[in-house]
């Protein structure tokens, strides 16, 4: 990766940490999703993360770390943060890890090649802007609006693709780096028993497996969202979609077709900085294995 831009990314987040000021800040929500930026897991808000207090231009940091493990032995972890400036702008970092478990051996059973590598590593560089605020011009029903644009750069793919003699250049990989564009709704129904808060989003993609299997060069637009309900005022369930791409040629039974993304979550705000959060996902084909029940854990930190 280029990494003189991810240095800079993480300069303009330090520099914000720097500057804010030390005033009190709302509980943790939105979650950090697994790509570095606010949401809930998988899928996104329009509410930015930590956003500045009493009038500051720069909020405090947020920091998270995860995993989850799927049925089949295959890992996924993350580490994340997020600065908001204004009240308007998030900038933020997701640093993604897929253990690719058994395609190694998999691949050296089908063609005898050895791929050499057994992980490999995506970038996840957002920026986001928040276009309306909820209840903006005086009206209750009008929701949060969000834009984002999403920069990823997956390492050790390249590798991998030339040890297989450009197999996955030939099923449609054609890029190790591309862009996601995001826009995102939210509303927090109060009206009801509980208060419920409603995140739609629709995404402008060409990522395969978001990113770890790189880029096609085929945009694609695509729906996600999620519900969360508070149970209490620190307890929260949640449900999640994400649609996914069909934009390569399966390789049979090493890269199998995507599948839509959904899960289950709950979370629970043990303070106004710390928050826990779990869940079951269910991501369908992830190249050589079908990874239903997977359980996946976070905690999320905001200074």
């Amino acid at each position: 990766m280029n990494m003189r831009l991810v240095s800079l990314w993480c300069m303009a987040l330090a520099v914000g940490a720097l500057l804010a000021s030390p005033s009190w800040a709302a509980p943790p929500l939105p979650l950090h999703t697994v790509e570095g930026y606010g949401g809930v897991a998988i899928t996104g808000s329009a509410y930015l993360t930590n956003p500045p207090e009493n009038g500051s231009v720069v909020g405090l940091p947020s920091v998270g770390v995860g995993g989850v493990y799927t049925p089949n032995g295959r890992a996924f972890a993350f580490a994340t943060i997020t600065e908001t400036f204004f009240d308007r702008i998030e900038l933020g970092y997701g640093f993604n890890v897929l253990n690719l478990h058994d395609l190694p051996s998999d691949v050296a059973a089908a063609t005898g090649i050895d791929i050499g590598d057994d992980r490999v590593y995506l970038h996840n560089l957002n920026l986001r802007l928040n276009l309306l605020k909820e209840g903006a011009f005086q009206t209750s029903w009008v929701p949060a609006v969000t834009v984002g644009v999403h920069y990823k750069k997956v390492e050790k793919l390249a590798d991998i693709d030339e040890a297989l003699g450009g197999a996955l250049t030939n099923a449609g990989i054609e890029d190790t780096a591309g862009f996601d564009f995001t826009l995102y709704a939210s509303k927090l129904i109060k009206a009801l028993p509980r208060p419920v808060l409603l995140n739609l989003g629709v995404r402008n993609s060409e990522a395969a497996h978001i990113g770890l299997l790189g880029f096609t060069g085929d945009r694609e637009f695509l729906l996600e969202g999620n519900v969360v309900v508070f149970v209490t005022d620190r307890f929260l369930l949640g449900a999640e979609y994400r649609q996914k791409p069909d934009n390569y040629t399966p390789i049979n039974g090493l890269v199998e077709p995507e599948d839509d993304w959904w899960s289950i979550v709950a979370a629970y705000v043990i303070d106004d900085h710390f928050t826990v959060s779990g869940g079951v996902f269910n991501f369908g084909e992830v190249l050589n294995h079908y990874d239903n029940g997977a359980i996946g854990v976070k905690i999320k930190y905001e200074f």
